[in-house]
């Protein structure tokens, strides 16, 4: 007898499982659901299979072959666009000369095929389906049948008013090769929608056989667990591969035991498996072939498929982990929650229930995942990193994150209060900052759009408004394909880690407020905030009245600035050649500030400028140029500014990173001037700014903060106090550059396991003994002519080794020093 097995499916419901593989190669008891279904065929009779394929078929033929291993006959027919399910037997035409029996591959199931034969040739009927009975029949197509079986009528997804009996079409059937002759020769066309009603209506005989035994269509995840469930309890008739350890537990060849292991059947443990000391396999809980599972792991009412590993102290309940998963020390998998093949996921991650991971993705160690990762690039450890929340835009940051992501930080604002939002002039930033003013919305706060605008001007704009805090979206500087989302908190200033905190424990427990319709927050349109953030810079300027005929370069990288600078430079009566003026996202996103840098020192040569700078395109930071067309480092640049600074303020406070070189120490001495160290941190850096008394505060990376205009970064400003500041001075920027020391400063990195940066630190620390050290940010350890700073990375699993001393050469090796005893501690 002859069978056509429909094959064709891509379980797309049952994604991500069915990401990489056709549905009916799912694994079910360690083999695919097609095997069973072709053993089933082989047991009734049939030795002979047409299997029609078309998604990843090549998966299917590569595996069955030509079924001689099976003991069976299989050829294949491929349907290159969708014929569905009765079309899909149509194609296979040629090799269906006689009565067949069509069923499905991805079903499981141990109904008797041969008893509905039987009653087939009994009822000398065109078509048999073969029925079944079950609870819930709203999913299925119902099929309602007279006492002598034979079908009155179909009823396809009724409605629960619809339901007049429980016996569901099973899509197993029996044909007769006269069937042809009611399927369309064209086009897609089903046996329940299409065939079976037009052979009701032209009164041939066709009957509906209820069958009894066993019929799961795994359609679903749920679906798939609860049939694996069912294999375990025994309630289908399927060959089960393994030594019956116990009843309800078989355990695969090569497969070994810790004897401290706990096996709770039933449970079903393929070949070659390793199940280490204290490890517990629980209740209903299947793992297929080359699975490890180290010590003291949990595996409860869950699936490991092929070749994967459950690191120590992990726990998997109710999941569903596809082959070649690589699941890490005390990784938490909570019921429902599903892995695709070969995901990574780091130590001491946790994936919430419900999560589905897709093939392919690396879940950070440490990481908290509560929604899907589907085309992500990875889970991340914590939503910010040291600029804000940040990913590859409309891929790890999208519209339905920025959503929550914002109902999380508003709900920790009061209801009614006010925010402000802007945005650079990208298109993704556009509609990123739309989807987050729709959650400010929907948890009851107002937002004020200043559309788009620099981060200063934004700033400017919350502390001196009733704005409870402010949020803007932007491009990433170094990635054109990345964003960056940025929280301020009501003072202007970056949100610390307190308030990042905050608002992370919000978005992981969905902890979001939800306002009535009538309590839906508003959007308006702020004016004149440029012009107020103007006039307030004029009013603090040193010099004003000495800057008419100062001549600059000023290079705006086609970015915001360009909305801020026209007015800026009204008041700043110089005179300037600006280049690159206009605001323009594909002329921004390729600024590479040197290479810019290089061609605005060629205009200061030409012209014979005083002074040249490239203020980046969110108005923050800038390289500076002097007079001769020497581009400045960004230490070089910090070190100028703070001769000027203490020349022209007395005794002066500033705020500077730890890691600065010991030239910034020597000017602060030398002028009376305090300084106070900061972490590597922006928002660090800007708290401290904020504090009364600092006049001058820098980062090393061109960012620099005049506080008693606006304690954060801002290029704008700091282009004014320093036009200021060199128009006032009898000397140019360049004598000022060549009185500088010279700097040698190393960095390298050491990778460095999350689970070990603690170890690293403290350990450091003791060996350290009685030598002086500064503890502001990691461990900088101060050294004859110089100093090492060891800091773990918040992003990356590494720890940064930076070292200053006298030479290159020994900046070099001292820097290589510390990173080998780190070496030596993580040995």
């Amino acid at each position: 007898m002859k069978a056509v097995i429909m094959a064709g499916g891509e379980g797309t419901r049952l994604r991500p499982l069915t990401s990489n593989q056709p549905k009916p190669m799912l694994p079910m008891a360690n083999r695919p659901l097609m095997e069973h279904v072709v053993l089933l065929l082989r047991q009734h009779g049939f030795e002979e299979i047409v299997v029609t394929v078309a998604f990843m078929a090549n998966q299917v033929r590569s595996y069955f072959g030509d079924g001689s291993e099976l003991g069976v006959r299989m050829v294949y027919a491929t349907e290159e666009t969708p014929l569905g399910t009765a079309g899909s037997v149509l194609n296979a035409r040629d090799e269906l000369d006689e009565r067949f029996l069509v069923i499905s591959g991805d079903v499981l199931t141990d109904i008797d095929l041969s008893a509905v034969m039987a009653f087939h040739e009994e009822k000398k009927a065109l078509a048999t389906l073969a029925l079944h009975s079950v609870p819930n029949p709203l999913e299925f197509g119902i099929v309602i049948t007279r006492e002598d079986g034979s079908i009155e009528r179909f009823l396809e997804k009724p409605t629960w008013g619809q339901v007049f009996s429980d016996t569901i079409n099973t899509g197993i059937y029996v044909l007769e090769p006269e069937i042809f002759d009611f399927i369309p020769a064209e086009g897609a066309s089903d046996f329940s929608g299409d065939v079976f009603p037009a052979v009701l209506e032209a009164g041939r005989p066709i009957f509906g056989c209820v069958s009894a035994g066993y019929w799961e269509d795994v359609g679903t995840t749920e679906a798939y667990l609860k049939a694996h469930n069912d294999v375990l309890d025994e309630r289908v008739r399927i060959e089960i591969d393994g030594f019956p350890l116990r009843p309800g537990v078989w355990l695969g060849k090569g497969s070994t035991l810790d004897p401290t292991a706990s096996v709770e059947g039933p449970a079903l443990i393929g070949d070659n498996c390793s199940i280490g000391a204290g490890a517990v396999v629980g209740q209903y809980s299947t793992l297929g072939d080359n699975v490890r599972v180290a010590e003291a792991a949990e595996i409860r009412h869950a699936m490991l498929g092929d070749n994967c590993y459950l690191g120590a102290g992990a726990r998997v309940e109710g999941s569903v982990v596809a082959r070649a998963c690589d699941l890490r020390r005390g990784v938490r998998l909570e019921p429902g929650s599903i892995l695709g093949e070969n995901c990574l996921i780091g130590a001491g991650a946790e994936i919430s229930a419900g999560v589905k991971v897709y093939p392919f993705k690396t879940v950070e160690a440490g990481a908290v995942v509560n929604s899907s990762i589907v085309w992500e690039s990875k889970g991340a450890r914590s939503l910010f990193g040291r600029d804000g929340v940040r990913g590859i835009a409309n891929v790890d940051i999208n519209a339905e994150l920025a959503v929550r992501l914002s109902m999380a930080w508003v709900s920790t604002l009061g209801r009614g209060a006010s925010i402000t939002a802007s945005r650079d002039t990208s298109r993704t930033a556009r509609m990123l900052k739309r989807a987050i003013m729709v959650g400010c919305n929907a948890a009851g706060v107002n937002v004020g759009d200043l559309e788009v605008a620099t981060v200063p001007v934004m700033r400017h704009h919350i502390r001196n408004t009733s704005s409870r805090g402010g949020v803007t979206v932007r491009l990433a500087a170094d990635d054109p394909q990345s964003v960056v989302v940025r929280f301020f908190d009501s003072e202007g200033l970056d949100l610390d880690e307190a308030g990042q905190r905050k608002i992370e424990r919000m978005y992981h427990r969905e902890e979001f407020r939800r306002v009535s319709a009538s309590e839906i927050g508003d959007i308006d349109f702020p004016a004149r905030a440029v012009e107020q953030y103007t006039a307030d810079l004029v009013s603090v300027r040193i010099g004003d009245d000495r800057t008419s005929g100062f001549k600059l370069v000023l290079d705006l990288s086609y970015g915001s600035a360009s909305f801020v600078m026209p007015n800026v430079l009204a008041k700043l009566d110089a005179d300037v050649l600006v280049v690159n003026p206009y605001a323009h996202t594909a002329g921004m996103i390729s600024v590479d500030r040197y290479a810019h840098a290089q061609r605005v020192a060629e205009l200061v040569r030409a012209s014979g400028s005083q002074l040249g700078v490239v203020v980046d395109a969110d108005c923050e930071h800038l390289t500076i140029v002097d007079d001769e067309g020497t581009v400045l480092s960004d230490d070089q640049a910090l070190l100028v500014l703070l001769h000027l600074v203490t020349r022209y303020e007395r005794e002066p406070r500033v705020v500077l990173p730890v890691s600065v070189p010991n030239a910034a120490s020597a000017i602060c001495t030398e002028a009376g001037a305090k300084i106070t160290y900061a972490k590597l941190s922006s928002a660090h850096l800007m708290e401290l700014a904020a504090r009364p008394g600092v006049a001058f505060a820098a980062s090393q990376s061109g960012g620099f903060i005049w506080p008693r205009f606006l304690p954060a970064y801002d290029a704008a400003a700091s282009l004014v106090m320093l036009v200021d500041m060199l128009a006032a001075s009898d000397e140019p920027l360049s004598k000022l550059v060549h009185a500088l020391p010279p700097i040698h400063v190393s960095h390298t990195t050491v990778p460095t396991p999350w689970e070990a940066k603690g170890l690293v630190m403290r350990g450091l620390v003791e060996r350290m003994g009685d030598r002086e050290t500064v503890l502001v940010d990691g461990v900088k350890v101060l050294e004859d002519g110089g100093w090492a700073l060891v800091l773990p990375d918040p992003e990356e699993p590494v720890t940064h080794v930076w070292a200053e001393a006298q030479s290159a050469a020994g900046a070099i090796a001292r820097a290589e020093g510390y990173a080998a005893v780190i070496g030596h501690l993580l040995a």
